[in-house]
């Protein structure tokens, strides 16, 4: 049995789940800025981490030019995910964004049938068919399309199909990842420090450590996650991966007075219904391997 495995997974999604609180933390600072800083210190701080495990070879990144493409496209995918994650999180769509989180199990389904030609089981038929009503009926009868959710869901299901196409680890791909990331970070404080605007400057040392410290909120859980799910079965990951959604769900409800709905709930209902197939699935596919 491997507990670390287990651990490095759970403690991955708790940080996770209880990332809003943090976040709420630096509403004073835009959500552009923010993105920037999450870039910078991340980089730094997985540049240390590289510097003492080395997984892997700078040369293996560039032997192919391929995987340089690949990491393009998930450095503007991870962009993306941080950016609107921020964004939720200020402007009070915690709830919208932890059924982002739902759907992305479910978004993984379709993107491998379309892309890897992977082939849908019945029973993954019918989970894929639940999730999407549950989205339509939110679009119909909420009167908005929930496109914080799907584009969450979205962008984080190509970032791991591209993940799962990059010939890296974890560690190694989040490196470069940030390192392409980082010269517009870099630019972009830089400028506004010196229009006086910057977070760095204008709010003082709380902010100040509170932006540092992001990289490490940033990139810790990532690299736990990264970690565990080498050790421990997936069908294990697929039952945590609901963890930090559902954390997300009960801050943004009971913590932050976002509200839950009726169509909120029927929603909701669904994707928990065609998440409990999926697992189902999940479940009975490792028992017959076994």
């Amino acid at each position: 049995m491997h507990t670390a495995g287990y651990l490095y997974t759970l403690s991955a999604f708790f940080l996770w789940g209880f990332q809003p609180i943090y976040w709420k933390q630096l509403t004073h600072v835009p959500p552009l800025e923010l993105l920037a800083h999450r870039i910078l210190w991340s980089f730094i701080l997985v540049g240390i981490l590289y510097s003492f495990t080395r997984p892997d070879p700078v040369r293996k990144i560039f032997a192919r030019r391929s995987t340089l493409f690949l990491l393009l496209g998930t450095a503007f995918l991870i962009a993306v995910n941080w950016f609107l994650y921020i964004f939720a999180v200020f402007n009070h769509f915690i709830v919208e964004a932890s059924l982002g989180y739902y759907i992305n199990p479910l978004m993984n389904i379709l993107l491998g049938r379309i892309f890897l030609h992977e082939r849908l089981k019945p029973i993954e038929r019918i989970a894929l068919s639940l999730s999407v009503c549950g989205v339509l009926y939110f679009a119909l009868d909420y009167g908005r399309f929930p496109w914080i959710a799907l584009t969450l869901a979205t962008a984080f299901g190509f970032y791991g199909l591209l993940k799962k196409l990059t010939p890296l680890d974890s560690l190694s791909g989040l490196l470069f990842e940030t390192a392409m990331l980082l010269p517009w970070a870099v630019i972009y404080i830089a400028r506004k420090e010196f229009q006086s605007l910057g977070a760095l400057g204008l709010h003082g040392s709380p902010t100040a450590i509170l932006l540092i410290l992001g990289g490490l909120v940033t990139s810790l859980p990532l690299y736990l996650f990264g970690k565990g799910t080498r050790l421990i079965p997936l069908s294990t990951v697929g039952f945590f991966q609901y963890i930090a959604p559902s954390m997300m769900l009960v801050l943004g409800v009971l913590f932050y007075g976002e509200p839950f709905t009726s169509t909120h709930l029927i929603t909701f209902i669904c994707i928990w219904a065609a998440l409990s197939i999926y697992t189902y699935s999940l479940l009975r596919g490792t028992r017959l391997k076994s």
